[in-house]
């Protein structure tokens, strides 16, 4: 590791000031989980100045209002899990929070450093563009808000200047008649990076159709959005599991359109068609309308996978994730039997 300078802040303002004055030789230290594993690599590029932001107390802390929710930066993980304000309005993050990494490691991870490290396995990512959040970075001149998915420019980079500090996360409650879900699958059923994740919404009426959906998946686009043309085949469709299978081969095409077939293709296409249909039906069967006479029967759980259950009021239902080899092996054994020899997730 350089040496480099180390200097404490205390407020909002004394960062911003200091990262006007040091722009791109300074970077920003909240819980350290990424950045000292980057500050340790030989091709790393060593900041001048390490500017310490995790005693600021007005970084952290997740505030509720009449229609929205506002996460502070430096809220962590283990803090995301343990709050009865996420769990009601947005169960999908708190799903999405309890795939990171250890204990130790969402204990000190936050929010803001999973989005401004921009990896395209960062679990929260996909579930806040569902949610619909807008960022806010705040720099010495004053602040700026934007959608969070336009926040990024490709892996590793955003459009945050070099002066600009992440201050708030923001999004609002989802209507009463929304269900959301989050579906990872990682190398292992623990502390493993994704390789393909989802996140679903699913808005239905009261006559059952569907009156607005949002699919979100990690890892398989450069940048992380919204694939509208697989959400366009749901709005005003009653839910179904052909529907939910022909939208996730939708998100799966879609992929190969802009990644172009590469030799993980054999097994990402039809992974991540089937992430997407169970995070779909999970995200109907959740839905009270569907509880008694269900539209969407409830995916059988593979051998060995793991699955949360946020302690959610009963308005909004439930989110779960999957994730670990079984649930691999249980979608792609058929068509890619040989590969499970090697090591597939080299690549994403």
């Amino acid at each position: 590791m350089k040496p480099f300078d180390y200097i404490p802040v205390a407020t909002i303002a004394e960062a911003c000031s200091l990262l006007s004055e040091h722009g791109p030789d300074a970077s920003v230290l909240a819980g350290g989980t990424d950045l000292l594993i980057k500050l340790r690599r030989a091709s790393t590029k060593s900041p001048k100045v390490l500017l310490d932001t995790s005693r600021a107390n007005e970084l952290g802390g997740i505030i509720e209002s009449d229609g929205g929710i506002l996460i502070r930066p430096h809220t962590t993980h283990s803090q995301l899990l343990r709050s009865n304000v996420l769990r009601t309005f947005a169960p999908c993050l708190v799903s999405a929070a309890s795939t990171i990494g250890s204990p130790q490691i969402r204990n000190r991870g936050t929010i803001g450093g999973n989005i401004m490290n921009a990896a395209t396995c960062a679990d929260t990512v996909p579930p806040l563009i569902a949610l619909g959040a807008i960022v806010t970075l705040q720099s010495k001149t004053g602040r700026r808000k934007l959608d969070l998915a336009e926040l990024f420019l490709k892996p590793y980079q955003t459009q945050a200047r070099p002066d600009e500090l992440l201050t708030a996360v923001h999004f609002c409650k989802l209507p009463a008649n929304a269900r959301s879900a989050f579906i990872k699958l990682g190398r292992r059923n623990a502390r493993a990076s994704s390789r393909l994740s989802v996140a679903a919404m699913l808005q239905i009426n009261d006559d059952g159709r569907i009156g607005d959906a949002r699919i979100v998946p990690g890892s398989v686009f450069p940048v992380w959005k919204r694939v509208t043309d697989a959400e366009a085949m749901l709005v005003g469709e009653k839910p179904a599991v052909k529907l939910f299978a022909a939208a996730g081969k939708k998100v799966a095409g879609q992929m190969i359109k802009e990644a172009g077939r590469r030799w993980s293709s054999e097994y990402k296409e039809p992974v991540i068609a089937v992430l997407v249909r169970r995070a779909l039906e999970q995200a109907a069967v959740a839905h009270p309308a569907l509880r008694d006479k269900p539209a969407v029967p409830q995916t059988s759980r593979s051998a060995g996978s793991q699955v949360s259950k946020p302690a959610c009021r009963p308005a909004f239902g439930r989110s779960t994730h999957a994730h670990g080899l079984p649930v691999w092996k249980s979608a792609i054994q058929q068509v890619w039997k040989p590969a499970l020899r090697g090591s597939w997730g080299q690549t994403r």
